[in-house]
Formats: structure tokens, sequence, C-alpha cells
């Protein structure tokens, strides 16, 4: 479905009841999602991409015959900037939403330049301008930090934010308990459409720079798990069905992860990662019935193996600290 509404030329597809997904053009197609909940007449954002972003989640807005005001709410799971990116320019252009985030992260939105600063260290002064272009800061007073367990009202829809270190310290999932979904930002893993096969979906964990954490990871996992529910919403990318097996494989790709990070040794730590890294995953592939050619595999993988294998450095020397 996501697909053939994307080739009509819509920016928002229909993934749930009143949920749409908005390709956020972000590296490449259906690579980073935003959602839209839309419930009688009230609509909220969550995560927004990059701040390039931006037009597209407007023009979704036009299509689906809402006003800048209906926003209320935009929804942040943490403030790396493939989510949150563009929050700044869009609460500029929505002038009803508020934009609630962890507490953690709220520093970062109201100024951003060390967060700007640090995406710079990762992915270099061009690629920043090419992927990301520019990082409004928000007023204060637009900003709604949100604490474990609270909760929001949209329309008919009741919104509880749980929080869910391992990716990010700053890291919030939103559970719409009566719909039995959950939106998981990066905690519960990355899974590609391009990788679904008869099989079903393909979900890895992402552990890119720099608060990954394997066991509040596996905790937080755990604890998505035990809530039972039908659905979640990834930002990498969009909907996937939750079932014990997906479960399953997430806590075992951490250890493995880990064991990967583990077993190489300096100086030539991050390369030999990215490629037992990518040996890993192809090797799931395979199990999982996935029938692309080696050059397919590095197009789809390779950005997340070099980012992961970034974060599993950091993690690595913040133990040996």
């Amino acid at each position: 479905m996501v697909n053939q509404e994307a080739q009509r030329g819509k920016r928002s597809v229909r993934v749930g009841d009143g949920v749409y997904a908005i390709d956020t053009e972000y590296i490449r197609p259906q690579l980073d999602a935003s959602h839209l909940v839309v419930d009688s007449g009230r609509a909220a954002f969550v995560d927004t991409g990059t701040h390039l972003a931006v037009p597209i989640l407007l023009q979704a807005l036009e299509e689906l015959d809402l006003e800048a005001t209906d926003v209320e709410y935009i929804l942040l799971t943490h403030v790396h900037l493939d989510h949150a990116g563009g929050a700044g320019r869009l609460s500029a252009a929505l002038p009803r939403a508020k934009v609630l985030v962890h507490p953690r992260g709220a520093p970062h939105l109201i100024a951003p330049a060390k967060l700007v600063a640090a995406s710079k260290a990762v992915y270099g002064e061009e690629s920043f301008a090419k992927y990301y272009g520019d990082v409004e800061p928000i007023p204060a007073e637009r900003i709604v930090t949100v604490e474990e367990g609270q909760r929001i009202v949209l329309g008919r829809r009741h919104f509880e934010f749980i929080n869910s270190p391992g990716h990010a310290l700053h890291h919030v999932c939103i559970v719409d308990h009566t719909a039995g979904e959950i939106f998981t930002g990066d905690t519960f893993g990355i899974s590609y459409r391009e990788l679904d096969t008869p099989a079903g979906v393909f979900l890895f964990p992402t552990t890119t720079p720099s608060q990954f954490d394997p066991d509040q990871l596996h905790a937080t996992v755990a604890r998505i798990m035990s809530l039972k529910l039908r659905t979640a919403y990834l930002t990498h990318y969009s909907r996937v069905g939750i079932t014990e097996a997906l479960g399953v494989h997430l806590h075992a790709d951490i250890d493995a992860f880990v064991d990967i990070a583990r077993s190489v040794a300096a100086p030539r730590r991050i390369a030999q990662m990215e490629m037992r890294l990518f040996e890993y995953l192809s090797q799931r592939l395979d199990q999982h019935g996935f029938g692309g050619d080696e050059a397919r595999r590095h197009a789809i993988l390779d950005t997340d193996v070099s980012l992961n294998a970034a974060g599993l450095e950091a993690w690595l020397i913040r133990c040996a600290a």
C-alpha cells in the first residue's frame, strides 16, 4: 500500500486508522518517516524528519484538508536530527502546536548549537548541509517536557509516554493503548520495506552514536513486548506488526552486535566491525529469504552498518573509561 500510494505522488500514505506515513525523503526513499495522526479533525506529527522535510509535511496536511491550526502537537521520540531536525521550522509554521519531548532533549531544541556540532562531527560539514540543511531553535514556551506515564488527548485518542532508553537517554515511545499501537522511534529497531519477504518483515537494532547501551535497550524491547500491542510505527520505516518472533530477533541481534564489537581490536576496530556487522545481517537476510545480491544489500544496509559501528565504538570507549 505504501509503495502504490507513493507512486501516485501522494505525500501522505494511510498506514493505520487515522495514521499516515510521510516519507521525509532523507537519503533515499522509504528510509525515514514522519507520522501524522488525525482524529476528530485534530492532528499531531510524530517525529518530523530534518529541516529539509518540513515543506513535505505541510503538503501532507494540505492533502488531508487540514489547516496549520488543526495540528495540536509535535511529538518527538528523541532529538536526533533525522527525527527532530525539522521541529523548529515545523513549529514555526504550526502556531497552535506544542512540541513534546523528554526533559533531556528540550535544551537541544531551545539551543541546538551543541546538537548541530555533534552531528557535523559524525557526518561532516558537507553531508550535514546536504542531508540536514539547518536546525532552527524553538522558543521555550512552545515546548512541553514529558515524564514517564504522562498522557495527552488528541480527539478520541489517549497517548501515554514511556521512557525508552538504550538508543538514547532522552528517548520516549508513545503508546495508544486503545488502538494497540506504539510509536517507537529507534528503540524497536529498523525495518525497511525493501527487505520484506513472504516470511514477513526484517528487523534489526540501531546502535548509532552516542548513547547506545545494550542493557537499557534489552529492557526497553522487553517492556514494549510486555505491552502486548498489535502495531509499531517505526521512524525507519513505518508500520510493523508486533510478533513474539520480532522481539526474540531484536534481543538476539543486540547480543550479536555486542559480541562483534567485543571481538575486534584496534587500530582498525570500526572497519572490522562494519565488515562483521554486514556479514551478520547478510546471513540473517539469507535466512529470511531475501534474494537481493551483495550490491543491493550494501546499498540498503551500508549507512546503518557504518553508524551502528560508530555507536558500538562509542559504547566500547565508555565501557573502558
